[in-house]
């Protein structure tokens, strides 16, 4: 039996959604992206993966605000 990861399935249909062009997307169709992008960060989130990522990009924005801070 094969199992599919939901946050895998998600990116990977997060993909193919904004491959398609701009102009073609209805505000229903951009509102279901962004309910597919939100999803999907709430699935990552409190995996080894997205803590990672978190902290890295916490790090990438306490160093920016110190070389911009006098």
């Amino acid at each position: 039996m094969m199992t599919i990861n939901v946050a895998v399935l998600l990116a990977v249909i997060i993909a193919l959604r904004i491959r398609r062009r701009v102009q073609a997307r209805s505000r229903a169709d951009q509102w279901l992206t962004v309910t597919i992008v939100l999803v999907f960060g709430l699935l990552v989130a409190p995996t080894d993966f997205g803590q990672g990522t978190l902290n890295v990009v916490g790090q990438l924005v306490r160093s920016i605000s110190h070389s911009g801070s006098p």
